[in-house]
């Protein structure tokens, strides 16, 4: 089995910044992508940005694209979010997903992620 962990969520105020971290245990082969979505409150889950992770090709939402950098470690099994120019409307559960053993996805469809890890809250103030 796999399991994610989020770490580096948080009360920021508008304009600053948080890395979002989520390392991924147990089988940490064949890992295909891995992505952020979000959700905030009454509002459905959605695509943040993900990461091939054989190539590193990267895809952002167009919300955060300029704004949020995806990235990851291959020697840590980690994927990290690096957001910049943080705005109230990023206020969200911030989640890690990942899809293993596939030849192709749609980045930005929830639906293609396996396993996804409990969330972490980011909120900012204005």
């Amino acid at each position: 089995q796999v399991q994610l962990v989020e770490s580096g969520g948080g009360l920021v105020q508008t304009g600053g910044s948080l890395r979002l971290s989520c390392a991924a245990s147990g089988r940490t082969f064949s890992i295909y992508a891995m992505g952020w979505f979000r959700q905030a409150p009454g509002k459905e889950r959605e695509f943040v940005a993900a990461i091939k992770w054989s190539v590193k090709n990267t895809y952002y939402a167009d919300s955060v694209k300029g704004r949020f950098t995806i990235s990851r470690d291959a020697a840590k099994n980690t994927v990290y979010l690096q957001m910049n120019s943080l705005k109230s409307e990023d206020t969200a559960v911030y989640y890690c997903a990942a899809v293993y053993s596939r030849s192709w996805i749609i980045y930005s469809d929830s639906g293609e992620y396996v396993y996804w890890g409990p969330g972490t809250q980011v909120t900012v103030s204005s």
